[in-house]
């Protein structure tokens, strides 16, 4: 192959060149990795979805860790609860004793996850109050001034049991969906001092200096089959040891830790966590809350996170090979493949980068840039292709109904040879003595006539959700319920068009006789019936239409109305589908090439003196189709009534010359 035979097949792949400069192409995938950002930082649902996202990397990529060595946890548990006299408040009078003995162990820092917030024995509160006062440990215990946590006598009294030098607020903040992400960094309270967190106070009594600032809890995967519980020890098992033994063993448990008391109770105090992802162990008492914010703050607070810098960088690449995807002129549906596998490996890669690297990419925000780029690109060098079809449309509409061209449009695979089967309304109509009426004018002045005619069906049957299928001479066939919409009342709607082209010929033909020109009455059929319909033709020439029966026997109703003198005719199958419309039974007609008779109708206008005179013309007709000698009285006087009505006048005149019965047989189409 020559060269420029390949440079040409390049230029093929590419659809707008316009569109497909390196400058179009970065420009794209920058606002795509920007927004798609900052869309996931700022627009809670999406950042509640990042988080979502990344509780399921936690589950599937995370090393699972041992217990924390630094942290012990002793907790006020169900053990302990069943050997204290009541439940709550939590008996001083133990935990003045437990505080002794944890003091005498030396730990780091003690720290206390529960409200000192009302008195309860006077002795024990006393007790307890000693204690506080007079331990070595370094201590740091819960407190609020929140109005929602504690009344104004609760706060009293809880300034007066817990020392200033000791407080912490132990809020542990939630996002959206209630789950516990982050460690609080502190509070001003009433007077204007600045209140340390629970984990931060804890930190800076063991001497480790923190940002003032929310940060990141580091979560840490417990092995398989384990729960992370920082070695958790009842309150009222360190309380049973002898004083002598628990000399031995208190130092070897606690010493040099953190120690924090607080409560583990079955739906007291719970908490969700990230790690609620893995089992319901993930769903946690505060002070276990409380214990892994405290690791992240020992550890350096070293989130696993990347930060916006390095997904923008991610985002950006994602969003230059979408945006290149976007410009190919290839099918839609295989590069939505392609762009699924991209993201789709992108996800696959950012669990291996954090199962080896401890590295926690954002996988939703680059995927949406992905997604925004490739629709972006695709968008932007579609313009061309979608202003063709607009011209295609324009053009083929004027011959075509514009809703089929629209229904083809967006649905090719119908644009095909093969026909369907189904139940449609009929509708023709004929100008009488047309061809008389057009030999007495000039062909130009005939054809401005019958284009302002035609014109004015036309948009009579679109008002009506109808399709103009051909126009034959001064005839007009249209369909309705083809397939651009599924109409359940196409039956009502045919014959309400029928009726509101009956006005608009009327009209038309006044204003025709106005100027001197005999322009005939318009005459209508209606029919419902099941036929095929598609493109009918050649390859080098397709007509939409339908073919059946049905639509022979519809253009052969039309036919009747000059054997009546009336408008419209409609089949009885169709009249038994209007629930809406008025009409009157016309005759039982057998046509011309058929054996079984059809019930012919006339469509009534809504107020005219037909229709008023409708149930006395069917009493006479009844008679008529009963072959009572009465129908002929009946028929005689309405026409006398009537003389202008020709379907009551032909009735009349056939039964006064002696003919019975409503039933005729017609030789001709």
């Amino acid at each position: 192959m020559k060269p420029g035979a390949w440079v040409q097949r390049a230029r093929d792949l590419v659809r707008g060149r316009h569109f497909s400069s390196i400058l179009t192409l970065a420009l794209v995938a920058l606002i795509a990795a920007v927004l798609s950002v900052l869309a996931v930082a700022k627009f809670q649902p999406l950042t509640n979805a990042d988080n979502f996202i990344k509780d399921i990397e936690f589950a599937f990529a995370a090393h699972e860790q041992p217990s924390d060595e630094r942290v012990r946890i002793v907790s006020i548990d169900e053990a302990t609860l069943r050997h204290l006299p009541y439940r709550s408040p939590i008996d001083r009078g133990m935990l003045a004793e437990l505080l002794k003995r944890l003091d005498e162990s030396h730990p780091k820092v003690i720290g206390i996850d529960i409200l000192f917030d009302q008195p309860t024995e006077p002795a024990k509160d006393a007790a307890l109050e000693q204690v506080i006062r007079s331990m070595k440990t370094p201590l740091v215990i819960a407190y609020t001034e929140e109005p929602g946590n504690v009344t104004s006598k609760q706060l009293a009294y809880l300034r007066s049991f817990v020392p200033e030098k000791d407080r912490a607020t132990p809020d542990l903040p939630k996002d959206s969906y209630g789950i516990v992400r982050t460690i609080h960094p502190g509070m001003t309270v009433a007077d204007g001092r600045y209140l340390l967190s629970f984990e931060r106070a804890i930190a800076a009594k063991a001497g480790v200096k923190t940002a003032d600032k929310t940060q990141t809890i580091v979560w840490r995967k417990p092995p398989k089959g384990q729960k992370y519980d920082y070695f958790e020890t009842g309150a009222w098992t360190v309380n049973q040891y002898a004083p002598p033994l628990f000399k031995l063993v208190g130092p070897a448990q606690f010493g040099g830790r953190i120690v924090l008391v607080g409560s583990d109770l079955t739906l007291v105090d719970r908490h969700r966590t990230p790690l609620a992802t893995i089992s319901l162990d993930g769903v946690m008492p505060g002070v276990f809350a409380h214990a892994y914010g405290i690791s992240t703050l020992l550890d350096g607070a070293v989130s696993p996170f990347a930060g916006w810098e390095t997904n923008l960088a991610v985002a950006l690449v994602l969003a230059l090979l979408a945006a290149l995807l976007g410009v190919l002129n290839f099918h839609l549906a295989p590069r939505l493949v392609v762009l699924a596998a991209i993201v789709a490996a992108y996800c696959v890669a950012g669990l291996y980068i954090y199962y080896y690297s401890d590295l926690v990419l954002d996988l939703l925000a680059p995927s949406l840039a992905c997604i925004l780029s490739f629709i972006a690109m695709d968008s932007l060098t579609g313009l061309q292709a979608r202003r063709q079809r607009l011209e295609i449309q324009g053009m083929f509409s004027r011959y075509l109904s514009p809703k089929v061209v629209d229904f083809l449009v967006a649905h090719p695979e119908r644009a095909s040879l093969e026909a369907e089967r189904r139940v449609m309304t009929y509708l023709f109509t004929d100008i009488a003595n047309f061809t008389t009426f057009s030999e007495k004018m000039e062909s130009r002045e005939l054809a401005e006539l019958i284009n302002e005619y035609l014109e004015g069906m036309t948009q009579v049957v679109q008002k009506h959700d109808g399709m103009v299928d051909k126009f034959i001479g001064d005839a007009v066939f249209a369909i309705f319920n083809v397939p651009v919409y599924d109409l359940p009342d196409h039956a009502e709607r045919a014959v309400r068009c029928a009726l509101d082209m009956d006005t608009f010929s009327e009209e038309f033909r006044r204003k025709c006789q106005a100027r001197g020109q005999d322009f005939g009455i318009t005459r209508i059929g209606v029919l419902t019936g099941p036929a095929a319909v598609g493109n009918f033709g050649s390859k080098t020439r397709l007509s939409y239409t339908a073919q059946g029966d049905a639509v022979n026997a519809a253009s052969r109703l039309e036919g009747l109305n000059k054997q009546f003198g009336t408008h419209i005719c409609v089949a009885g199958e169709t009249r038994d589908l209007c629930k809406t419309i008025q009409f009157r039974e016309i005759a039982s007609v057998i046509l011309k090439g058929k054996t079984v008779p059809t019930m012919v109708f006339e469509a009534l206008h809504p107020g005219s003196r037909r229709e008023e005179m409708a149930p006395r013309y069917r009493a006479a007709f009844e008679k008529a189709a009963a072959r009572d000698p009465e129908a002929r009285d009946l028929f005689a006087a309405l026409a006398a009534e009537a003389p202008e009505d020709s379907c009551i006048r032909w009735h009349a005149e056939r039964l006064a010359q002696g003919h019975e019965g409503v039933e005729i047989h017609m030789t001709e189409k």
